[in-house]
């Protein structure tokens, strides 16, 4: 059986998408959208009043991918390569998403709904997401941690994950940004996150960063 075709509004943005993260969402406009679709720009318009709707559908997506890959298991016990996998899909979502992370603050500010839903995700959303992770690692005795560190630490391993990339084009100005400087980014919060692993499970934990450096 053939593949079913994707609709057009869902496939303007699966390659806007791709645009923003290859071009840079400031250079692509919804006549490059258009184009590169082989649509006219009016067929566009039919679906999208303005590439801000588009941008702010695929902040959408990362919201809702987000949501459901980094939810605290309800049929399992958590364990500690859970800490290095929510880590990795958190920088995955950022590669798949990059282009939102390269100039966040201007693109909120060219999006007043994206930038109210924005704020309501992290201050609600990511911080109750990151809470229960805490939380329930505490519980399991993965970590330990005192109730007033857990706010704190989040607000650390959301400011790298959020940052990296940008970081990443500073720190390596003539490297191209690739899927490795996730992975260093994780690393980078593998050492936020050591201090607080239990001695019984240092070795095991140790063992996890360095088979992720790898």
């Amino acid at each position: 059986m053939s593949k079913p075709r994707i609709k057009t509004y869902d496939k303007i943005i699966l390659e806007s998408l791709k645009l923003f993260n290859e071009q840079g969402e400031r250079n692509i406009t919804t006549n490059h959208i258009a184009a590169h679709l082989g649509i006219s720009p009016g067929n566009l318009y039919y679906h999208f009043r303005n590439k801000e709707e588009i941008v702010y559908q695929i902040f959408v997506q990362y919201r809702n991918f987000i949501n459901e890959r980094l939810s605290v298991p309800t049929d399992r016990t958590m364990t500690v390569p859970d800490l290095v996998n929510y880590l990795d899909t958190a920088f995955d979502a950022m590669w798949q998403f990059r282009f939102m992370f390269y100039d966040l603050p201007g693109l909120l500010a060219r999006n007043p709904q994206m930038q109210a839903e924005y704020h309501q995700f992290v201050n609600t959303e990511m911080k109750d997401i990151l809470g229960r992770h805490f939380r329930e690692f505490i519980r399991l005795g993965l970590l330990k941690m005192d109730e007033e560190d857990i706010e704190a630490l989040s607000v650390n391993i959301w400011l790298v994950v959020k940052f990296w990339f940008a970081f990443e084009q500073t720190a390596r100005p003539k490297a191209p940004i690739t899927e490795e400087s996730g992975r260093r980014g994780v690393r980078q919060v593998l050492a936020l996150l050591k201090p607080y692993v239990q001695p019984e499970l240092a070795g095991a934990f140790r063992e996890l960063c360095q088979r992720h450096a790898n």
